[in-house]
């Protein structure tokens, strides 16, 4: 299959998936009890002005698959709608937190794959007591929920130390990733230690392929082998566990920066759910579906990038 049909063809299948997706964000309103009405509006008083402004907005007196496509022709042409909570358009809302949400899935990518493969590669190569302190460090890591290790940085760090600010997103680039920091080792340590474990099993099954053993036989330089044939071949598990983390990361933010009151995607999720502002619940959720999609089709096309005994259309050639 050539490279352009590929894409189209995977670009084809993530859009029925966004397709479905959207239907069933958009459709969850009715599931609440009570009814969309009852649910938008919530423990607000009732008043008569309220009731006419959120049916003309949702267009409740129209049939459900109308209010459905008439709310995803909004979307594609950017009209998030309004929140009834903040009094302003949703993409206004979503625009100023974005940049947040978005440096510190960034930041926490980078510690991931530094800390993660590093220790990985280290552990699978060096076996022995490196290997035992790198399984050690996996093992309290992915015990530590994002929540409480972001709590004990705070103390230890923040208010202890006096090494990082306490709260906020900062302004500035350098003043943001300082701020940015603790957050994003919050966010990233369990990934990485689940990285870690991948990357060094994924390594040692190869070192031990007839392969591998042959090749060193021969005389090749270990680096050489490793770098060639070991590295190259247990590259497939780990961009999948990457993938995945990537995807996982945006819905770890709700946590994260709620826990250090950053003003990002995450924390705007939050208090809309409780303040019950559905449109924009609906309209990050849409975009975490959206993210989630596009990491997806990015992981198909670096596995035929990566190796080439995979063909475009995910069958052995």
């Amino acid at each position: 299959m050539s490279w352009p049909r590929f894409l189209v063809k995977r670009v084809l299948a993530l859009l029925v998936v966004l397709l479905v997706a959207s239907l069933l964000v958009y459709g969850s309103l009715y599931l609440a009890p009570g009814g969309p009405l009852s649910f938008l509006v919530g423990t607000r008083s009732a008043t008569p002005e309220l009731i006419a402004q959120v049916t003309a907005q949702y267009h409740l007196n129209d049939p459900f698959l109308v209010r459905y496509f008439t709310w995803l022709a909004d979307v594609l042409h950017g009209d998030l709608g309004r929140s009834l909570v903040y009094r302003e358009a949703v993409s206004s809302l979503i625009a100023s937190r974005f940049l947040t949400t978005l440096l510190l899935v960034v930041y926490a990518t980078v510690l991931i794959l530094l800390v993660g493969l590093g220790t990985g590669i280290w552990a699978a190569l060096r076996r022995g007591v490196a290997g035992r302190v790198v399984t050690g460090w996996n093992v309290a890591s992915l015990s530590t929920p994002a929540f409480v290790l972001g709590a004990l940085l705070i103390v230890v760090f923040a208010l202890g130390l006096g090494w990082f600010p306490v709260y906020g997103s900062g302004s500035g680039f350098g003043d943001r990733l300082w701020h940015l920091t603790l957050p994003a080792i919050a966010l990233a340590l369990s990934s990485a230690a689940y990285l870690s474990r991948i990357s060094s099993a994924s390594i040692t099954s190869e070192m031990g392929k007839e392969h591998v053993e042959t090749a060193m036989s021969r005389g090749l330089p270990r680096k050489l082998v490793v770098r060639r044939h070991v590295l190259r071949n247990a590259s497939i598990p780990v961009i999948t566990v990457v993938g995945l983390t990537i995807a996982g990361l945006v819905a770890g933010t709700v946590v994260v920066e709620n826990v250090f009151a950053l003003d990002g995607l995450g924390s705007l999720l939050v208090r809309a759910i409780l303040q019950r502002d559905y449109a924009v619940v609906q309209a990050v959720v849409l975009l975490l579906t959206i993210v989630f999609v596009l990491v997806n089709l990015i992981v198909d096309v670096l596995y035929s990038l990566v190796d080439p005994r995979l063909s475009l259309d995910g069958d052995a050639p």
